[in-house]
């Protein structure tokens, strides 16, 4: 399993200098790790055997499996909730027709599950979308924060080059004042393309398994709570572990011979698993991405920008901060905050202090 994960497991890594939020984090490294381990995982038959094995007499196994794996399986939904071994085989598992009320055979409707050939690639098509509002704001930010936060991120730092750097900053800032609203507002607008994508991504996972995810999650809850073999169980009805598979040949006589062959899906059980794992996953993501957007929407005031700011810096003097506050835009403030959390707590309290004086026309 080490061999499996080892490889990507520094998608989780956090380097040192933060560009983004936990929020967008939470995005680009814990969905986007998951998905492509879930992606893998799926792949290794050393722990769930072949995908695919079919029952079925006169036609060989291995062209059994390789037919049905490419053509896909079957059930019987109207069957939900049958006895198993009494009314069915197996769950949805039974004959194609059934007897009607006037002896005469009804064929029955039957669900054919084709997802599971491209689950894999599903999967990892997820975590590049989940990656690319991460590109984007990396090709935007340009290295500004990296440029503007060197050698300020430790308290061990030459008396000398700290000053240096502490007024290149100050007059940074001073220079190119009200001029950082396009960088604020790109960073802006990939937190809403974070929001818009893990919303997508529930519609097309929904989509993609045939419009049974959106509440897959409920009815397996609900599932739980009843006692064992009084109901259905729907993960049986989303990924079955056992479908039907019809083959046609032609025989010797160039007659046509029809085979109803029974197919093993062992890694349904863990493809169940996976998708009621991301049901749970990408709604708890896209309530903190909701909250962050109403968190950035508050931001636009200035007394929430008042207090975040005063809160980073570490300051008690409430004027100094109302200064700086006063005299920033919005995209000011935020590469300000963005610097809070790359500088040295020590060395940023300062450079505020520093740059509330500059911009009052003080001598620092």
């Amino acid at each position: 399993m080490h061999d499996v994960f080892g490889g990507i497991r520094n998608l989780m890594k956090i380097g040192s200098l933060h560009i983004d939020n936990n929020v967008f984090r939470l995005h680009y490294k814990a969905t986007m790790f998951i998905l492509v381990a879930f992606s893998l995982l799926i792949t290794q038959k050393q722990y769930f055997g072949d995908p695919i094995d079919c029952l079925v007499e006169g036609v060989d196994a291995e062209i059994m499996d390789t037919y049905c794996w490419i053509h896909s399986t079957y059930t019987i939904p109207s069957l939900a909730g049958a006895e198993v071994g009494v009314d069915v085989a197996h769950p949805g598992v039974a004959g194609n027709t059934v007897i009607g009320m006037g002896g005469e055979g009804v064929k029955q409707e039957i669900k054919h599950h084709k997802y599971y050939q491209w689950v894999t690639l599903f999967l990892y098509l997820q975590a590049i979308m989940f990656y690319i509002p991460r590109y984007l704001w990396k090709v935007w930010e340009g290295g500004k924060l990296k440029m503007l936060a060197d050698q300020l991120d430790s308290p061990i730092v030459d008396d000398e080059a700290k000053k240096d750097r502490k007024t290149m900053l100050v007059n940074y800032f001073t220079l190119n004042l009200h001029r950082q609203n396009t960088y604020a507002f790109k960073f802006f607008i990939c937190e809403v393309l974070n929001f818009i994508n893990v919303i997508g991504q529930i519609y097309l996972t929904n989509r993609f398994l045939g419009y049974e995810f959106s509440t897959y999650g409920t009815r397996v809850v609900n599932f739980s709570e009843q006692e064992i073999g009084t109901r259905w169980d729907p993960m049986d009805e989303v990924f079955p572990k056992v479908g039907k598979c019809t083959f046609h040949k032609y025989g010797a006589s160039a007659s046509k011979e029809t085979h109803d062959g029974l197919c093993v899906l062992p890694l349904n059980i863990v493809n169940e698993k996976i998708f009621i794992f991301l049901w749970f996953w990408f709604i708890i993501v896209a309530v903190c991405s909701g909250a962050g957007l109403l968190y950035r929407l508050a931001t636009f005031l200035p007394i929430v920008r008042h207090t975040l700011l005063r809160v980073r810096s570490r300051l008690s003097d409430s004027l100094t901060i109302r200064c700086v506050t006063h005299k920033c835009q919005i995209g000011d403030w935020f590469l300000l905050y963005q610097l809070a959390k790359n500088m040295d707590p020590l060395i940023y309290k300062e450079f505020i202090i520093e740059l509330a004086n500059s911009l009052q026309g003080k001598p620092t």
